[in-house]
């Protein structure tokens, strides 16, 4: 069989034209070469040198052979210079729910940038539960999710948390800026669809309550709700910080449901027996602190 032993031996021979100066350049025997050298004419199925007198010389097969190797060649040595810096080179696939990506995500990358320059970081932002199906199908290096702690075979570290407020316009007919629960459940209610982050913590809270809701409005866009909101047409709940501005602004005012408290915590989350290269712990890093803790304990980046 060829082997790129036998072709870096044919090509220091070519280029010494003495298979003892070969020798001497590769650093092993005489013999060896000329051993390399007869294997490679006999698996070719022809002489590749005229052995001269005190030099050898291509045949024409030779040359088309030395043609065919030296691009192989320069191939591997590229490879080899690279080798070394794979880390740095292979790209972070990352998946992203939408609140994260939109108020998390830019400045966590844009430390990451600035001590990993050369490291591409893909990003896809989706719902948290594609978030979540897209790591456990080994697509993404990294989820970063909002809501309840994820099940199966991950590690995951909390990296912040949002409260969620129970909004309306200022002109919206409810009785007073507080309500019950059981009063709030009867309102013309403008929510997230069933399975987003957002509408889970609700949910679960008005299940544990002995409440339910069936909302007028459901929509997978957070601004569709705020508009509606703003428009009179009913009560949105909705993460504080996609409502500031309007709150600031009072084109919304925020509503305080006794008993109703609604907060999500967010969560970087990956295989917990996947390798994390050291790019990978950077970026950990960059999201969540040195040492932090998740259900099974503590984790810290430097162990990883």
């Amino acid at each position: 069989m060829m082997t790129l032993r036998h072709l870096y031996i044919f090509k220091a021979v070519t280029e010494t034209k003495n298979f003892t100066k070969a020798a001497q350049r590769l650093y092993i025997t005489q013999s060896a070469v000329s051993h390399a050298v007869r294997e490679l004419e006999e698996y070719a199925g022809t002489p590749l040198f005229d052995r001269l007198s005190k030099r050898v010389q291509l045949t024409r097969s030779g040359e088309l052979l030395l043609d065919e190797i030296l691009p192989v060649l320069a191939a591997c040595e590229s490879l080899d210079g690279r080798i070394k810096n794979l880390e740095e080179q292979a790209p972070i696939h990352l998946v992203s729910s939408i609140t994260i990506a939109i108020h998390w995500l830019p400045k966590i990358l844009a430390d990451f940038k600035r001590q990993w320059p050369k490291v591409a970081v893909q990003v896809e932002v989706v719902s948290a539960a594609n978030a979540l199906e897209t790591l456990r199908k080994g697509k993404a290096d990294f989820a970063l999710l909002e809501g309840s702690v994820p099940q199966g075979p991950f590690s995951h570290a909390s990296f912040d948390k949002y409260s969620l407020q129970m909004v309306c316009a200022p002109q919206y007919p409810c009785a007073c800026t507080s309500m019950d629960m059981e009063s709030f459940c009867s309102e013309n209610l403008l929510l997230r669809e069933t399975g987003s982050a957002i509408r889970d913590v609700l949910d679960s809270t008005l299940l544990l309550s002995g409440h339910s809701i069936r909302p007028l409005w459901v929509s997978v866009n957070s601004p569709a709700l705020i508009e509606a909101a703003k428009a009179g047409l009913g009560i949105a709940v909705l993460p504080h910080i996609l409502v500031k501005n309007d709150l600031e602004k009072g084109s919304l005012i925020s509503l305080d449901v006794k008993g109703l408290s609604l907060e999500n915590e967010l969560f970087a989350v990956w295989h917990k027996d996947k390798y994390l290269p050291a790019p990978q712990k950077a970026l950990l890093s960059c999201i969540i602190p040195t040492d932090t803790h998740d259900a099974l304990g503590e984790v810290s980046i430097d162990s990883l």
